[in-house]
């Protein structure tokens, strides 16, 4: 039973790791990945020596920073107000409403976000501002603001997918803590922050350690997609991987693209094992491992 996914994850995962070798190689096509020569850790110069370096690492830790801790507080309250639903139809309709837009890809998401957001027709400038009396904006020219549009569209898109999980914890829950705390006067408010929320944080934890292992690397789509690969906003939209592809693009050195590949990967790798310690000496019963 354990051989399907067995020759998935060597197929899929393990094999294909051989081509590490090429972030260490100036790849020469003539010569093949093997013949091609060692340059070291010349590839991974890059990104640390380019004047770009701040700029893309700083945008990329603290987009996912802000997401990870979003996405979990948006999803939990999420997952609490659905089980709150008794009727099992209305239940399945509003699980459905807001798994939708994880499913939408970002090709759909960024033509939506464009409906909202266009200079000559977007809703924002058209209904929402002048509602308000403020000037339309050019929004794919304002880089301040989106940090906050980028945080909105990816909590949109994920904390639904998050809540769902989350729900399946909850709905696990043994109902008598619920009953006994019922007896006791509790009102809902604490049933959720002295039963609910204790009682699902190892979920909670491992959700959040999975997502820190990601820290380095972005939602391609969100940041290149979404914001229309606009050069006037790449202050604060331009990531790692984004950066990475743009230079691919224009030099095609697939060493560095690798490089930059196996740089997150192992960063990420670290802070899996450096939270979880954290986690572990706290709490040991709450670790990953």
């Amino acid at each position: 039973m354990m051989m399907p996914g067995f020759l998935y994850l060597l197929l899929n995962n393990y094999l294909p790791m051989f081509g590490i070798v090429i972030a260490f190689k100036n790849i020469n096509y003539v010569k093949g990945i093997w013949g091609s020569d060692w340059v070291g850790f010349k590839n991974f110069e890059f990104l640390f020596q380019t004047r770009d370096a701040y700029i893309i690492t700083r945008n990329t830790l603290l987009y996912n920073f802000s997401f990870i801790i979003i996405n979990m507080v948006c999803a939990v309250m999420i997952a609490i107000l659905l089980n709150e639903i008794r009727s099992r139809l209305a239940a399945r309709f509003y699980q459905s409403f807001v798994l939708l837009p994880h499913l939408f890809s970002a090709i759909i998401i960024s033509y939506l976000a464009f409906a909202f957001l266009s200079a000559d027709y977007g809703y924002l400038n058209h209904k929402v501002l002048p509602f308000f009396g403020l000037h339309p904006l050019n929004w794919y020219n304002e880089p301040k603001v989106w940090p906050y549009i980028l945080v909105i569209v990816n909590s949109w898109k994920s904390a639904g997918y998050l809540s769902i999980i989350y729900l399946a914890a909850i709905v696990g829950l043994e109902k008598e803590y619920y009953e006994a705390a019922v007896i006791d006067g509790a009102n809902k408010w604490h049933q959720f922050t002295r039963i609910t929320i204790p009682l699902i944080a190892p979920v909670i934890i491992i959700m959040t350690l999975l997502q820190v292992g990601r820290i380095f690397n972005s939602d391609f789509g969100l940041f290149y997609q979404v914001t229309m690969n606009s050069g006037s906003i790449l202050e604060t939209t331009n990531v790692i991987d984004t950066y990475v592809y743009r230079a691919l693009m224009n030099m095609g050195d697939i060493g560095m693209s690798s490089a930059a590949g196996l740089f997150q990967s192992v960063v990420g790798f670290v802070l899996i094992f450096t939270v979880n310690f954290i986690v572990r000496k706290i709490s040991k019963e709450n670790a990953l491992f």
